[in-house]
């Protein structure tokens, strides 16, 4: 049995896809079984188990997720890991059993201290890492360094509760390490360089294409939010100013929020830039690969300008980054921030053959599309 831990949408579709990919489509009703000799993953072989947010956005997209993955034929566990002070040794209590069970274990955010946590219990168990968003390109740049796992926007700072957390951190990397008796799988449609013995299976969003589309294109541009002033990245005051400047220069009319994307900052947005906003219930690439959609989506740099030009592929429709410039910065952002950011736009014009477009949107922000 495969045993797969997620806690966003964006990770349960990417668990979809490499099911998907492991079958060789099989999944899909009149496509062809994997050929002779190969190990697929069955849905009868995958549990996914939601280790539930609390967000309420993310929350839904999960619901929405977990149907598309029980029509799949998955069985899909809810479990409110995060309800209340007992919910996390309660969880750990709950889940031992399968954990002791899986052959191999399926996780979409390795920087998580509940997945940690939850790996000091793995041992002998094959582990599949797959995208979390760009932090995938950190992650594997981490351990291809020998560094200790640390989100790219966090400043560094030891506080109580990491230094309590620091032994499940190190036990959990060490999980990610291969051995002779322990594979290590990265399934990823991020440009990754991993450390010698860690496999890399590519993710085309095989299964997004098969499934949805193709999309109703409109005539105008759709923009793409981010959560980087939520997390304490970029200054509000700047970011709204960019949004501006993108919306009149592409023409654009919709905007499509992060799940973690404040009210009050999508009030203002829409106020004082007449854009309309939308929150939408699936990941982006379900959402844009449905329609409608339109003919240029621009985003700042994020996960997006690496999967949506894979989930489009084929569509004619242009993905564009517009990348941050170093006075939108709050100083709360970590010093690692700006390369980071920039590493991400750069990364995307290398994989999907981003060339230079202008205009600039702003001050120091230079607008790359397809």
């Amino acid at each position: 049995m495969n045993l797969a831990f997620v806690e966003s949408p964006v990770q349960l579709l990417n668990v979809l896809e490499w099911a998907h990919a492991r079958t060789g489509g099989d999944l899909l009703p009149g496509m062809p079984a994997q050929p002779a000799g190969s190990t697929p993953a069955r849905a009868a072989d995958l549990t996914v188990v939601v280790l539930s947010p609390t967000d309420p956005m993310s929350r839904g997209q999960l619901r929405r997720m977990a149907e598309l993955a029980r029509d799949e034929g998955f069985t899909v566990r809810w479990q409110e890991a995060r309800g209340g002070a007992g919910a996390p040794l309660r969880t750990v209590r709950e889940l031992g059993p399968m954990l002791s069970r899986a052959e191999r274990i399926v996780i979409g955010d390795p920087f998580s201290r509940y997945v940690q946590l939850l790996l000091t219990l793995v041992r002998r168990k094959d582990l599949t890492v797959v995208d979390d968003g760009t932090a995938t390109m950190e992650f594997v740049a981490q351990l291809a360094r020998g560094e200790k796992l640390v989100r790219w926007h966090r400043r560094g700072r030891r506080g109580p509760r990491e230094l309590v957390l620091a032994p499940v951190t190190l036990l959990a990397r060490r999980r990610l390490t291969p051995t002779r008796a322990r594979s290590v799988e990265v399934f990823t449609s991020m440009p990754v360089e991993p450390p010698p013995g860690i496999t890399v299976t590519p993710n085309d969003f095989a299964w997004t294409r098969a499934r949805f589309g193709p999309p109703k294109i409109t005539r105008g541009a759709d923009l793409v939010g981010t959560s980087l002033v939520e997390t304490g990245v970029v200054d509000p005051d700047q970011y709204l100013e960019a949004v501006s400047a993108l919306a009149r220069a592409h023409g654009a009319t919709r905007y499509f929020a992060h799940r973690r994307e404040s009210p009050d900052k999508l009030h203002r947005l829409a106020v004082e830039t007449g854009l309309e906003i939308v929150r939408p219930d699936l990941p982006l690439e379900l959402i844009a690969r449905r329609g409608p959609i339109g003919r240029m989506v621009v985003s700042f740099p994020s996960t997006v300008v690496h999967t949506l030009p894979l989930a489009l592929a084929g569509t004619g429709i242009q993905v564009a980054v517009c990348d941050i410039a170093p006075e939108w910065l709050r100083d709360t952002a970590s010093p690692r921030a700006q390369d980071f950011l920039s590493g991400v736009t750069e990364a995307a014009r290398k994989a999907h053959g981003l060339t230079l477009m202008g205009p600039e949107a702003r001050g120091g922000a230079t607008l790359l599309g397809a």
